[in-house]
């Protein structure tokens, strides 16, 4: 004779299925965050790779996973600068700039342009990696995250304002972290 389901029968089915949801749920991401720990540990700049990546909401199971996180990051971090840099060539402070920061300005944001695609050809590289080109595609990632780099480094060189070079200088941390996590990816970490 079968029992009929009972409402606290029901009750306690999914009790126990979202208990047993949610402890693997808590498992998964004490495993991303110390994937994340131990990526960090050992970049340039572990604090702020920290910081960065430990918010991140994607997925984090591997290197890989911890390498695209931190080009997004990168990306987004460029993306950012740029806007600023848009605006404050047509904003208030780009009428009291001499002619000479006014042409370093227009060079950083041509430099800054140049990031976000490079470090969108990289980040579309890894999302595309395949055993055959594997070293050639890596080689890629690892080229066009070194020129972002250099991009900003080139802004850097110019006759820049403190607030613009506080926002570089960010963005060739993060990239700097970025940089690294591919490295660790090619270096067969993954």
């Amino acid at each position: 004779m079968q029992t009929p389901l009972t409402l606290t029968t029901l009750l306690l089915y999914f009790f126990i299925f979202f208990t047993f949801s949610a402890s693997i749920s808590a498992h998964d991401e004490a495993q991303a965050q110390d994937l994340v720990r131990s990526s960090c540990i050992h970049s340039r700049y572990p604090k702020l790779c920290l910081r960065t990546l430990s918010n991140y909401t994607g997925p984090a199971k591997s290197p890989l996973d911890i390498a695209q996180a931190a080009l997004r990051v990168s990306l987004a971090h460029a993306k950012r600068a740029s806007k600023y840099l848009v605006s404050s060539k047509s904003g208030s402070h780009s009428s009291s700039l001499s002619r000479r920061q006014q042409a370093d300005l227009s060079d950083c944001k041509e430099q800054i342009a140049a990031s976000i695609d490079e470090l969108h050809k990289s980040l579309e590289e890894l999302q595309h990696l395949r055993p055959e080109t594997f070293r050639w595609q890596m080689n890629n990632a690892l080229t066009w995250v070194s020129a972002a780099l250099t991009d900003g480094d080139t802004c850097l060189d110019g006759n820049v304002r403190p607030d613009v070079k506080k926002r570089v200088t960010d963005l060739a941390r993060v990239t700097s972290n970025a940089l690294y996590m591919i490295n660790r990816v090619g270096n067969g970490k993954f």
